[in-house]
C-alpha cells in the first residue's frame, strides 16, 4: 500500500546554501500541483495543436510541465518508485507527452491532428489524471487507519483494540476471538488473470467480510490477501459459527473481472479464543498456526486453535 510522501530530499544546486526541512517541504510538489499544472498544459496544447499558424504561440507556452518530474524524485526519495501504481503513472506520463509532441511536430509542418491522433492524446491524458487522483487518495488514506483498496481497517490501532478487548474480558469474564482469513491460491489469480482481477477479488472479499460479521466486530487488512477479524464478546464456538457462514459466502460469490468473465475463490480461517494467560499480541500467532492447519488439511475450511496449538514463548 503506498505511504505518505516524505519531505523533499532533492539536493540543492552546486554551491547553493542547503535548504531547511521546512523550506524543502514548502517547495515540494504534490500530486495536486501535478494535476493543476497538467490542466493548464492541456489548454496550451489544444491551442498549439489546432491553431498553430494563427496563434504563433511562444516557445514557453509549449513547455512540458515540470512538477511531475520533481514529484517522481520525491517518490524515489521516499522509496515509492518501485510500486506498481507509481510505475504505471510514470509510464502514462511518458506516453502522454510522447503522443502530444508528435501531434505538435506534425501541426508545425501543416498537418492538423487526425481524430485518431487527438483521441490517443485525450485518452492518455484522462488515464494519467485518473491515476494521479487514485494515488493521491491512497496517500491520504495511508496516513489514516483505512486500507485504501478494501476499505477495511489497516494495522493501525490493531493491538490497542486487542488490549481493549482483553481488558473487557478481565472485567466481564466474556471472551473474544480473533480469526485470520487467507484467500486460497490467491497468487494464481494474479498470475492467471492479472493484478486488476486480484484487486477485484480482494475488494469483493472485503465486502463479504463486512456483510458477514456483526456490526460491533472489526476487520483489519494485514497486507496482501490476509485479513484479521476481531469477533468481540464471542466464544470459540460462537465465533466458529460466524466464520463458517462467512467462509460459505466467500466461496459462493462470483467476482466479475475486466474481460467480462466471473471467477470465484475460497478462503481458509484459523481461529483463536482469548485466554487470560495469553498476551493479546500473541493471539494472531496462535490463529496463524490454526490457519496453517486449515491450509494443510485442504483449504476452504475453518480450523479452531486448541490446546495443542500452544502459545509462542515471550521473552
Amino acid at each position: 500500500m503506498p505511504t505518505a510522501i516524505a519531505p523533499s530530499a532533492i539536493p540543492p544546486p552546486p554551491h547553493a546554501p542547503s535548504a531547511t526541512v521546512a523550506e524543502r517541504q514548502l517547495s515540494a510538489p504534490t500530486l495536486g500541483t501535478v494535476v493543476d499544472e497538467h490542466l493548464r498544459w492541456i489548454g496550451r496544447w489544444h491551442r498549439a495543436a489546432f491553431f498553430w499558424r494563427e496563434a504563433r504561440l511562444p516557445a514557453e507556452a509549449l513547455a512540458m510541465p515540470t512538477a511531475f518530474v520533481q514529484w517522481v524524485r520525491e517518490a524515489k526519495d521516499a522509496e515509492l518508485s518501485h510500486q506498481p501504481a507509481i510505475d504505471r503513472l510514470v509510464g502514462l506520463h511518458e506516453q502522454l507527452h510522447r503522443l502530444a509532441r508528435l501531434v505538435l511536430m506534425r501541426a508545425a509542418e501543416g498537418d492538423p491532428p487526425t481524430l485518431d491522433s487527438y483521441a490517443a492524446v485525450a485518452e492518455r491524458f484522462e488515464e494519467f489524471m485518473a491515476q494521479c487522483r487514485r494515488i493521491e487518495r491512497a496517500f491520504g488514506a495511508a496516513g489514516s487507519s483505512i486500507d485504501p483498496l478494501t476499505g477495511l481497517r489497516n494495522r493501525t490501532g490493531l493491538y490497542e483494540e486487542l488490549e481493549r478487548e482483553m481488558n473487557r474480558f478481565r472485567r466481564t469474564g466474556r471472551p473474544f476471538c480473533i480469526a485470520l482469513c487467507d484467500l486460497d491460491r490467491f497468487k494464481s489469480v494474479n498470475d492467471t488473470y492479472g493484478h486488476d482481477a486480484g484487486d477485484r477479488v480482494l475488494v469483493a472479499t472485503a465486502g463479504a467480510v463486512n456483510r458477514g460479521i456483526r456490526n460491533f466486530d472489526e476487520a483489519f487488512r494485514l497486507g496482501g490477501e490476509e485479513i484479521l477479524i476481531l469477533l468481540k464478546d464471542a466464544s470459540l464456538t460462537e465465533g466458529a459459527g460466524v466464520l463458517e457462514r462467512l467462509r460459505a459466502d466467500i466461496a459462493a460469490q462470483q467476482v466479475l473481472i475486466a474481460d467480462g468473465r466471473s471467477i470465484s475463490v475460497t478462503a481458509s480461517f484459523g481461529v483463536a479464543e482469548a485466554d487470560l494467560t495469553v498476551h493479546p499480541e500473541d493471539l494472531p500467532s496462535i490463529a496463524d498456526r490454526a490457519l496453517y492447519e486449515a491450509k494443510r488439511a485442504g483449504r476452504n475450511r475453518v480450523v479452531l486453535a486448541g490446546p495443542e496449538t500452544g502459545s509462542p514463548d515471550r521473552p
